[in-house]
């Protein structure tokens, strides 16, 4: 039997979970990666989200995009880790992005928005790709027919978040005209629109999509951690600035009373956690 492709619907609109990949994160220990954290918060998130500890007793990622399917067209929200050459070689190459498209009936020709919530290389990967085989190919983007967004201060921070990626992704997508720069939050179709949600990096950008007193917020690295979601004061080591980005986390994982919240995360084990609100 084929495995099920998760998807939660809002509306008339549906965001799915697309699996790159799980591995363990090789640069600290979570507890020396969430320095404040103290052993009954361990307690409590490891109770609530126990996967990601591996047998080792290693910090277990999961590696994860999404899509947005609504009644005007399809948007992906980041393109994973990529192929066997991507740039993220930490991470668990080479991804299954296109494996997990094709499961959930998507063609990479009719997604026509990409949103890219920042420019670390385990969301960028699948973005831009070569074409063809050996050292002459060259660059081409994934989506062919797709914008790409993301923020002015992201594009402006290129050089100093990685260098590298303004010849591998920057420079093609400029070259097929289909970077699009962003500045602060803007809408999307479908009762979609980007949030921006600074700190950690300094463009780095949410999606919201929202229908009655329901939604669902496709975190990117807004939070890294299960931690984050139950303490967002929580600091993450490789935030860029932490202190704005506990403002983002704080002000974005608030749910008024009677509503009714969705995570949908990047690296947590589940791709779906509800967020309690303010009368659970």
């Amino acid at each position: 039997m084929a495995a099920v492709t998760p998807a939660i619907r809002i509306g008339s609109t549906e965001i799915i979970a697309l699996a790159d990949g799980v591995g363990p994160f090789p640069f600290t220990s979570r507890e020396e990666a969430f320095p404040d954290a103290d052993a009954a918060q361990w307690a409590a998130v490891d109770r609530f989200d126990p996967g990601a500890v591996d047998a080792e007793g290693r910090w277990s990622l999961n590696f994860r995009a999404f899509a947005i399917r609504g009644p005007e067209g399809v948007t992906v929200v980041d393109a994973g880790i990529g192929p066997a050459d991507a740039p993220a070689t930490w991470a668990p190459l080479p991804g299954k992005l296109p494996e997990s498209l094709a499961a959930a009936g998507i063609e990479p020709s009719e997604v026509d928005t990409v949103v890219l919530t920042h420019l670390h290389t385990d969301h960028v990967g699948w973005a831009v790709v070569a074409e063809g085989d050996g050292p002459g190919a060259g660059l081409g983007s994934f989506f062919p027919n797709a914008s790409y967004l993301i923020q002015r201060a992201e594009f402006d921070a290129v050089d100093t978040l990685n260098p590298q990626l303004r010849e591998t992704l920057i420079d093609p997508l400029q070259a097929s005209d289909q970077l699009r720069l962003l500045d602060g939050d803007a809408p999307l179709r479908d009762a979609g629109r980007v949030v921006a949600t600074p700190g950690h990096t300094p463009g780095h950008q949410s999606v919201l999509v929202a229908h009655g007193r329901e939604s669902v917020l496709i975190t990117g690295d807004l939070l890294v951690h299960a931690i984050q979601a139950l303490y967002p004061e929580l600091a993450y080591v490789y935030e860029i600035d932490r202190e704005e980005a506990r403002r983002s986390r704080e002000r974005l994982l608030a749910v008024e009373p009677a509503a009714k919240r969705y995570l949908a995360t990047s690296h947590l084990t589940e791709p779906f956690v509800a967020m309690p609100s303010a009368s659970d």
